[in-house]
């Protein structure tokens, strides 16, 4: 699996990413700071690379169908911390070596995560 770090989440989640083996970049890396959510989701279908964010648009099945796309982690949490996100997001990758996200919308909470697809 590949990933794209939205800007909206810190750099170390990239690290984590490939700390665990997984190739990831950055919206910032690729010239998609403030870039509007489609042009993202297509950059993100262009390189198979499944989009991590903050950003609840991409929550939306009618608009961006997991299906469709190579995938959406979309992270709902109460603090934006940056140790508490790194730590909800080591959960995630734990979660990653069970089940796959590719085409599929995982909104991650603190403590649980809903996947469609």
């Amino acid at each position: 699996m590949k990933f794209k770090v939205d800007e909206n989440l810190p750099g170390e989640v990239r690290t984590l990413l490939a700390g665990a083996g997984y190739e990831a970049a950055t919206t910032g890396e690729e010239g998609l700071t403030s870039a509007p959510d489609h042009r993202i989701a297509e950059h993100c279908r262009a390189e198979d690379r499944i989009l991590i964010t903050f950003d609840l648009d991409f929550a939306d099945i009618w608009t961006y169908p997991p299906s469709q796309y190579p995938g959406f982690i979309v992270l709902r949490l109460h603090r934006q911390d940056k140790p508490h996100v790194l730590s909800v997001f080591a959960f995630v990758l734990d979660e990653m070596k069970r089940e796959s996200a590719t085409g599929k919308l995982w909104i991650v909470e603190e403590h649980r995560i809903r996947i469609r697809g």
